[in-house]
């Protein structure tokens, strides 16, 4: 069996006197979209910030397609804010990413102009951000992120600044494009519902500092939430992730690790 995409094994932070993170050990696979479950304050964003190298691990290990990242930032970010310039056009802001990996401004308009179609922004390329409503904001910051072409998307909380409404949509669209790219993601995320539409498998963590103690594994038919019986079947599995945070575990030194069988829908 090939490595993972992405393997956590036994890793943990702190900053300072404060214990964040306690032996957190998971997996991505490569396709797999996988999301990250937890209280506010548990370290969900830490993750991400050991991943992009903003952070260090103090202890455990992280490994990339079978190699230790020593440094690699196979990861395109995405942010819980969608960044954008306000003083760049849409145009120019969807090619920062690649400006910054040293392409010019012609190369990165040259591969960013054929994917606004595909995004939603066709006609709004020239365009300032406070111009365009919060959902093309956030495609736009999504267009910005995936056309780095890296091997794996880090989401954090990319739709919670959004209205209600429109965050569903976002979730719908964002399903819709998983669907047709197969990217590798990880979502950090506090809404469970947004979890369970997205994700192929859900770790949920525990208070800080955080362990892993579910692991989910989401078998329900793509697309979500198109039916009244997929619907119910996602109401009972919500149910179920909302007990295990309102009341984890009290033996935390039994939660599961990357060796254990993952609980799935019926547990």
């Amino acid at each position: 069996m090939s490595a993972p995409r992405l393997l956590l094994k036994n890793v943990a932070c702190h900053y300072g006197p404060v214990d964040v993170l306690a032996n957190i050990s998971l997996t991505v696979q490569p396709g797999e979209f996988v999301s990250i479950l937890g209280p506010s304050g548990s370290g969900k964003s830490t993750l991400f910030k050991l991943l992009t190298g903003a952070h260090r691990p103090d202890a455990g290990n992280m490994l990339f397609d079978g190699l230790p990242l020593d440094g690699r930032r196979p990861f395109a970010f995405m942010p819980q804010r969608d960044a954008l310039m306000p003083w760049r056009r849409i145009l120019d802001n969807t090619t920062l990413g690649l400006e910054v990996q040293g392409l010019s401004r012609h190369e990165a308009r040259k591969r960013v102009m054929p994917l606004f179609a595909e995004f939603g922004l066709s006609g709004f390329e020239r365009n300032y951000p406070a111009e365009l409503s919060g959902g093309m904001r956030q495609r736009a910051a999504l267009l910005r992120t995936v056309v780095q072409d890296k091997p794996m998307l880090l989401l954090d909380e990319p739709f919670g600044a959004l209205d209600a409404l429109t965050r569903t949509g976002m979730q719908r669209w964002l399903e819709a494009m998983w669907a047709h790219h197969r990217w590798t993601a990880m979502l950090v995320t506090h809404d469970v519902r947004e979890a369970v539409h997205l994700s192929d498998r859900i770790y949920v963590l525990s208070p800080r500092p955080a362990r892993v103690i579910r692991e989910i594994v989401i078998d329900l038919p793509r697309p979500r939430m198109v039916d009244g019986v997929t619907r119910r079947q996602a109401a009972e599995i919500e149910a179920d992730i909302l007990d295990t945070l309102f009341h984890p575990p009290t033996d935390l030194t039994s939660a599961p690790n990357e060796d254990q069988t993952p609980c799935r829908r019926s547990c």
